[in-house]
């Protein structure tokens, strides 16, 4: 059986590189892409679900995690930074709690680590 992920992330044309001027939103959507290419070829079926910063991030995931069933869902750093953006990654992480209670969930710690935080948690 072919372990599922789901990989949720902020999309790149929205996130704020202030801190990070050496990144761009296209360097981090070729990140992105090349983590889910990945772990596509390290066996998992992967879906992406990258959300605005507004109410239509809630509404984005609920339906990406009432879509599928889910063994694994990785929560993007840039959802997790700058501080600004508590209130949307808690309310990204109880929606993942509630509607996908058996995943496991794992946090990268940029766009370019994301197999290995899934690898973390799941085997392919």
């Amino acid at each position: 059986m072919t372990t599922r992920v789901l990989a949720i992330g902020i999309e790149p044309g929205n996130a704020d590189y202030s801190a990070f001027p050496q990144l761009t939103p296209e360097l981090v959507r070729d990140y992105i892409d090349a983590q889910l290419l990945r772990l596509r070829d390290l066996g998992y079926e992967v879906t992406s679900c990258l959300i605005d910063l507004d109410a239509a991030a809630e509404a984005a995931v609920t339906a990406a995690l009432r879509e599928e069933n889910f063994d694994c869902i990785v929560i993007g750093a840039g959802l997790r930074e700058p501080k600004e953006r508590l209130l949307l990654f808690e309310k990204v992480l109880n929606l993942v709690h509630r509607l996908a209670p058996d995943a496991a969930i794992c946090f990268n710690t940029t766009p370019a680590d994301t197999a290995e935080a899934v690898q973390r948690w799941v085997d392919a």
